[in-house]
């Protein structure tokens, strides 16, 4: 009863008036599916009966179970944000974490690649076969846009202009930004354009730009495992998922002195402190640089 009642109008109400992502509502769903699992357990009926003590028990649990700090903050987002949705909608007279306030996370520094890992990463894919021209694209337009994964899924080909060199990109929220696309990458395209897709979809039609071996929509899981594949070939012993593509493109503008505002526009980033992280990353390279080149470091 909870769940019909209050959960789903709630992530409905996320979508359309916040304009929440996609990703971010899963997030959020499966935290609130666990809290509400964790109330059953405790015979608790109500949101009602729910207290700070009742979260705090939660969130205990979830320690217990090993979760990042990042992850409980995320869920304890999502609790604030639920049970403020409740007061509001007067399904609750008083709201029990209307003064909570919300664990300081470390600020970690981003994993980059280097200018050759990534060199090396992108030379892997066989050009020779369609899928080979597909993945060899896939990873060519991810370095040189900084698109998040599930951008890079989900663009269309409608959103590719090779005549000015610019792709359309659909960010968090449904915001729409325009990003250029160096001379590599626009060849790339042109080629699995012309000897990649139409080889994949063999007849069939798909508005999505990067398909499957089925001729549908890539997947982010899909893109991830085509990823690693490569990473192993290229000897790239250190992890890497999609977002370190994103990083290493923000981290090597930087390293050659793009502005930061720059950076902020090609990445989506709405407030300008989600892109200074790059300079703290900057700063450690410049160190590293010291100790590896000065005399007396």
């Amino acid at each position: 009863m909870i769940k019909g009642e209050i959960l789903d109008p709630f992530l409905h109400y996320l979508a359309v008036e916040k304009g929440l992502a996609r990703n971010t509502l899963e997030a959020y769903s499966r935290d609130l599916n666990t809290y509400l699992a964790f109330l059953e357990g405790e015979g608790i009926a109500s949101f009602a009966e729910t207290t700070k003590v009742t979260v705090m028990a939660f969130i205990q649990r979830l320690q217990k179970k090993g979760l990042s700090m990042r992850s409980i903050t995320r869920a304890l987002v999502a609790l604030r944000g639920l049970y403020r949705y409740l007061s509001q909608e007067g399904y609750l007279e008083v709201n029990p974490l209307e003064d909570m306030e919300l664990p300081r996370l470390s600020s970690t520094l981003p994993r980059v690649l280097t200018v050759q890992d990534v060199e090396r990463l992108l030379a892997q894919p066989d050009a020779e076969g369609p899928r080979g021209v597909r993945d060899g694209a896939m990873l060519e337009l991810l370095y040189a846009t900084g698109m998040r994964v599930s951008e890079l899924v989900d663009l269309p080909t409608s959103g590719l202009n090779l005549e000015v060199g610019f792709v359309t990109v659909r960010g968090k929220g449904g915001k729409e930004r325009i990003v250029p696309i160096g001379e590599v990458a626009m060849e790339r395209m042109r080629s699995y354009l012309e000897h990649g897709r139409p080889v994949i979809l063999k007849g069939r039609e798909s508005p999505y730009l990067f398909l499957n071996n089925r001729g549908a929509r890539l997947s982010r899981q899909g893109f991830w495992k085509i990823l690693r594949t490569y990473a192993l070939q290229a000897g790239i012993t250190k992890r890497i998922s999609p977002h370190t593509l994103r990083h290493s493109f923000a981290t090597h503008l930087l390293e050659r002195g793009a502005d930061l505002r720059f950076i902020q526009a090609m990445l989506g980033h709405v407030d300008i402190s989600t892109t200074q992280v790059y300079t703290h990353v900057n700063q450690e390279y410049l160190k590293k640089l010291h100790r590896q080149f000065h005399p007396r470091a």
